[in-house]
């Protein structure tokens, strides 16, 4: 019982869901451990309850987003658990201060992003000490089959030479049987290791293909008919932003959100959506993850994900509270051609890849045989610029040549404003500072907990509002502070990092072997096909498909996707040719500006198709007109 106690003492819990508690007990017997659980899961508490139950040690957890890492460990901190995070975006002070509270045994948690096993220093200092779990989250990335690979996470088997007798607990919400087995093999996991998969089943969600020739407009509509909160999904930045005006402007309260954003900026949009200020967030797939809202009602997918597995982690964020939920994918006529299109351009052709690091090379000024296992920021736009080169075939570029171990580009390092207190609580009495900087540090002291102990993400923005400074006011302050030694403030920065995998090599000996161009584009393309096949083929169930997919059979249809309703009701219809004539007539005449067939069809679902022919009944025979796709009773036509 003594991890339900663990359970109800930190995270208010009574039980365990399924397959949590089975986990627990594989991990607490030594077993190495992969764990397959959907998005919703709760994947965090099968190791975060081990980590805790452990009366001495450190759980080291490995992730692969910063922001991810960030939010754990504030999150764990919330609830009494000491946790600590090492990253690329981190100061040297700050490192320092977390090795300290590791060496003091003062953290039960530590988080560290893949990057950080390339360094020898840490590996060496992480030996010395007391581990008991090692985690692997989102542990797809570590399968060169796997939608996310990361050569980084290859780095991990290091992990386990320096504590070989450490269990491992691997954890993905999305993997094929053939990359599960992969996950296993890359980890080294021992003959006695166990492997726990939850299905992937979501009963309370309906997943819902619509035809769309106007996707901003079914958006609205599909939004206006349900209730709730919810989510669109687009693939790019610009679509965010135009996407919630339109949907704003039509009554719907909506803000967008991507990469692109600041940190302050996305933490005030997240706690609105979330608080249920706002009711929908457009957003980028950099929105969700680590994101616990149970109540999502609906998620929309205005543009295709590449994959099915990144569609289903995405659509998984509907009904996490059990309750009825609709996850919807919008199918234009170019969408599957635009796939197929974006898959090529992930690959460009291995001349333009050695191009293109020969020139990053001489921005980071590299000569040959320099930069082995350097961080060196790194500014994409002005190197784009600089170069002439597209910013979508050079991120393709240089993903390629992180697989082929040339380097990382690394592009989450934004880290907003942090403090620490660095004297005494009876120092700050004697304080010589401007009547500002008092002011600014008297706010601070009553806005962040925990000064004193740590560094703490600040907002100059809310410092400024509190304290009715301007903002530059406020950061001259801090910066007064930081020189009279007081604080250490570590200035919000956004700045993209490379690291030098391995030494500059000359271009023409850049190698792209056929294992990462050919093979790779090879699992892409099945990847992209597998996304064509569940949205535009209507044979059968397609949640069936989906489970099959990932390497699941269920015996029968799941009755609520499009496809298992409009069987369900069209086997129960017997309406005629006539009567639906007659029905689309009435339904024209209440629209005397004219409507789109897919409009019509879908208010006359299940039977959109009898309505389509009676459609094309009323045009043919005169009664009813077509104008650029605009179908309207011959009556009300005027040209």
């Amino acid at each position: 019982m003594i991890f339900e106690k663990i359970l109800k003492k930190y995270w208010g819990y009574d039980s365990f869901r399924p397959l949590q508690r089975d986990i627990i007990d594989s991990v607490m017997a030594g077993h190495d451990t992969l764990g397959l659980m959907p998005t919703g899961g709760g994947k965090s508490i099968t190791f975060q309850v081990p980590g805790m139950a452990f009366e001495s040690g450190l759980t080291v957890v490995v992730t692969p987003l910063i922001s991810l890492m960030k939010d754990q460990v504030d999150n764990l901190k919330r609830r009494g658990i000491t946790a600590v995070m090492l990253n690329s975006g981190m100061t040297t002070k700050e490192t320092r201060v977390a090795w300290e509270r590791l060496c003091n045994g003062r953290a039960r948690f530590l988080y560290v992003s893949p990057e950080k096993l390339r360094n020898r220093y840490f590996l060496n200092e992480l030996s010395q000490l007391p581990v008991r779990l090692i985690v692997v989250d989102e542990a797809h990335c570590i399968s060169q089959w796997g939608y996310d690979f990361r050569p980084s996470y290859l780095k991990i088997s290091e992990l386990r030479k320096i504590h070989p007798g450490v269990p491992v607990l691997a954890l993905t919400a999305t993997a094929t049987p053939v990359v599960a087995d992969d996950i296993m093999v890359q980890l080294a996991f021992r003959k006695d290791a166990k492997k726990f998969k939850m299905s992937f089943v979501r009963e309370n969600i309906s997943y819902l293909v619509r035809p769309s020739e106007n996707k901003f407009y079914d958006i609205f509509h599909i939004l206006s008919r349900t209730e709730g909160s919810g989510i669109v999904y687009v693939r790019s930045r610009r679509k965010t932003r135009e996407i919630a005006e339109f949907l704003t402007a039509s009554g719907i309260s909506s803000d967008y959100y991507h990469a692109g954003l600041s940190y302050e900026t996305k933490v005030e949009r997240q706690n609105e959506w979330q608080s249920g200020a706002v009711r929908v967030m457009v957003a980028t797939n950099a929105f969700g993850m680590g994101i616990d809202k149970p109540d999502v009602r609906i998620v929309v997918h205005s543009d295709f994900p590449p994959s099915l597995e990144e569609y289903y982690q995405e659509a998984g964020r509907a009904g996490r509270d059990g309750k009825k939920s609709f996850a919807v994918l919008l199918a234009s006529v170019n969408d599957k051609a635009n796939l197929r299109k974006k898959l090529k351009l992930s690959f460009p052709d291995r001349d333009v890849i050695k191009l293109i690091y020969e020139r990053a090379c001489n921005f980071m000024h590299l000569e040959i045989g320099e930069g082995y296992e350097r961080l060196i920021e790194f500014d994409l736009e002005l190197f784009c610029d600089t170069f002439h080169l597209q910013r979508q075939q050079t991120l393709a570029a240089f993903h390629l040549l992180s697989q082929a171990g040339y380097l990382d580009y690394i592009e989450e390092t934004e880290n907003n404003s942090r403090v620490m207190i660095t004297v005494d609580r009876e120092e700050l009495y004697h304080l010589e500072a401007s009547a500002e900087a008092d002011r600014t540090l008297q706010c601070i002291l009553r806005l962040y907990p925990g000064l004193f102990s740590d560094f703490v993400r600040i907002n100059e923005g809310k410092i400024s509002r509190e304290t009715g400074l301007d903002p530059e006011t406020v950061y001259n302050s801090l910066l007064e502070l930081n020189r009279l030694k007081i604080i250490v403030y570590v200035p919000r920065r956004r700045t993209p990092i490379m690291f030098i995998s391995t030494s500059r090599e000359e271009s023409r000996y850049v190698t792209i072997g056929k294992r990462i161009y050919e093979d790779r584009f090879n699992v892409m393309s099945r990847r992209v096909e597998a996304m064509i096949d569940y949205a535009y083929n209507d044979e059968g169930c397609r949640v069936n498909r989906m489970l099959s997919y990932f390497g699941e059979e269920k015996a029968c249809d799941c009755g609520k996707c499009d496809i298992c309703r409009s069987r369900k009701k069209s086997s129960s219809s017997h309406i005629s040719k006539e009567e639906m004539i007659g029905k689309v007539w009435k339904y024209m005449q209440m629209y005397p500006s004219g409507i789109t067939q897919t409009i019509l069809e879908r208010n006359f679902t299940p039977d959109e198709r009898l309505a389509g022919d009676a459609l094309r009944y009323l045009v043919e025979e005169g009664f009813a007109v077509e104008r650029h796709s605009i179908y309207r009773l011959a009556e009300y036509d005027k040209d």
